[in-house]
C-alpha cells in the first residue's frame, strides 16, 4: 500500500497561484503549479489502481515512486520561482513589480 503524498502546497494554494498568474499573464508559476496538480492526480490514480496481484502492485508502486520524486522536485521548483519573483508567501499574491511589467507589456 502506498502512503500519502507529501505536500508543500495545499490544493487551494495551487489554484490561487494559477488564478493570480493567469490574471496577470505570468504563465511560468501557473505552468509549474499545473504540473504539481497533475502529478497529484497521477499519484492518486496509482493509489486507486493497486490490486491484489503482485505484478500489478509492483507496477503501480513503481509509477507512484517516480511520481513522488517528480512531485517533490516540482514543488521545490515552484517554491523557488515564487521566492525569486517575490510573491507574498502568506497570501500567495503576485508582487507589484510583475503586475507593472504585465501592464507595460499590454500597452
Amino acid at each position: 500500500m502506498l502512503h500519502d503524498l507529501s505536500k508543500r502546497f495545499r490544493d487551494d494554494q495551487l489554484v490561487r497561484i494559477v488564478d493570480a498568474a493567469t490574471i496577470y499573464m505570468c504563465a511560468c508559476p501557473a505552468a509549474v503549479a499545473h504540473e504539481v496538480m497533475r502529478l497529484r492526480e497521477v499519484y492518486e490514480y496509482q493509489q486507486n489502481c493497486l490490486s491484489d496481484g503482485a505484478l500489478m502492485e509492483q507496477v503501480h508502486v513503481r509509477i507512484a515512486e517516480a511520481t513522488e520524486r517528480a512531485h517533490a522536485e516540482m514543488e521545490q521548483c515552484l517554491d523557488d520561482v515564487l521566492r525569486m519573483e517575490g510573491w507574498d508567501r502568506d497570501t500567495l499574491s503576485m508582487p507589484d513589480g510583475l503586475r507593472e511589467l504585465r501592464n507595460k507589456t499590454l500597452d
